[in-house]
């Protein structure tokens, strides 16, 4: 990969136009913006569709952010593959990502930190067309400051692994952890809201070995999120809860969202 990663998604999974795209973002968190203002959290759990489908159940996580705007200077961020395989974790060899909003740049010393450990390896054909990722960052250009990104594309990972990982770049409270990852997928709205309530009473009680395959595309990450988070003793929160049949889409096959925070 050249020095830039250039956004592979903008026009399609959320606006091209940066005006537009600000607009956009800007709403959603102000429709989010919490009455009180907790602590921020350290981790946060998000979905990846489309914003259309997703993007208002993404912000509610977004807005916990609010009062941490100019302490967050370092955001890991963590999602499954969807283009290539992958095994293990997948870190990029860019300098920059681009969105329409601009450019975030890379962590390149906490990357090489990563690095060190064997189920990390530079594979930039993975991030290339990935958007588990992409489409976060709108979201975190908008509500914080100045940071810096480090990416990982998660394939064949255990819990350990990631958690490893975590662990190594975990810092303290100028680094948030984001986890991309959405729910169920093409099950009916019933059974899609009683597999989605499963799994976050599972990642509110920090219970990985509960959530199974077809409960959360990103399980790998979100695993080894709440390995870390049963270690450190973290408290994991539901702020939202829905699928595409209460967003943009019809009811018969469904994919489910969430959205949380850990304190």
């Amino acid at each position: 990969m050249s020095m830039v990663r250039p956004a592979a998604v903008a026009g399609r999974f959320y606006p091209g136009d940066p005006r537009e795209l600000k607009r956009v973002v800007d709403d959603y968190l102000t429709e989010a913006m919490p009455q009180t203002q907790a602590p921020p959290p350290k981790a946060l759990i998000v979905p990846h569709a489309g914003y259309i489908y997703s993007g208002a159940i993404a912000a509610e996580a977004y807005a916990s952010l609010a009062a941490a705007r100019a302490t967050i200077s370092r955001v890991v961020l963590l999602g499954p593959a969807h283009r290539v395989f992958v095994r293990g974790l997948a870190a990029s060899g860019a300098e920059r990502f681009e969105t329409p909003l601009g450019a975030v740049p890379l962590d390149r010393a906490a990357i090489d930190r990563a690095l060190t450990l064997p189920q990390v390896t530079i594979m930039d054909a993975a991030h290339a067309e990935e958007h588990s990722l992409e489409v976060q960052l709108p979201f975190l250009q908008e509500v914080l400051a100045a940071f810096t990104l480090v990416p990982f594309v998660v394939g064949d990972a255990s819990p350990e692994e990631v958690a490893e990982v975590l662990e190594l770049l975990w810092g303290g409270p100028e680094t948030l952890i984001v986890v991309s990852s959405d729910l169920s997928h093409y099950h009916d709205y019933g059974t899609a809201r009683r597999l989605d309530t499963a799994t976050s009473h599972a990642i509110e009680t920090l219970h990985p070995e509960d959530i199974g395959e077809e409960q959360a595309c990103g399980r790998q990450p979100v695993n080894g999120l709440l390995e870390v988070a049963r270690r450190r003793g973290l408290r994991a929160e539901t702020l939202d809860l829905r699928n595409s049949g209460d967003t943009a889409g019809p009811r018969d096959q469904v994919v489910g969202y969430g959205a949380y925070v850990f304190h």
